[in-house]
């Protein structure tokens, strides 16, 4: 009861190890699911996937304890979240580049 609570309420997190964690949590979720991102976005889909990581856990009672449990809840939680986020926006066929279809008439 008497410890400091981290980063969104997770003991012993601080901002840099969330932010790290959650930069390769998101990166690697990328490569599984097949969405590619840049840093930044990397590192939000990481933070919010090791939330909802922690949180599935935490309801399935899993104890989320040291940084390979946060890591692996952070991963599944991230690609949780970008399953759910090619869900709701779906790519649009792109055009192939070159060709003399390029401006169609």
């Amino acid at each position: 009861m008497n410890e400091p609570l981290g980063i969104l309420g997770t003991p012993h997190m601080g901002l840099l190890s969330l932010i790290i964690i959650g930069g390769l949590a998101g990166w690697i979720a990328g490569m599984i699911v097949g969405s590619r991102h840049w840093i930044f976005t990397n590192i939000l889909i990481g933070i919010v996937g090791s939330w909802l990581g922690s949180t599935l856990a935490d309801l399935a009672g899993v104890a989320v304890v040291g940084s390979t449990m946060h890591f692996v809840a952070a991963l599944v939680g991230s690609c949780i979240v970008l399953v759910l986020w090619q869900l709701m926006h779906p790519m649009r066929a792109i055009p192939p580049r070159g060709g003399n279809d390029v401006f169609p008439r």
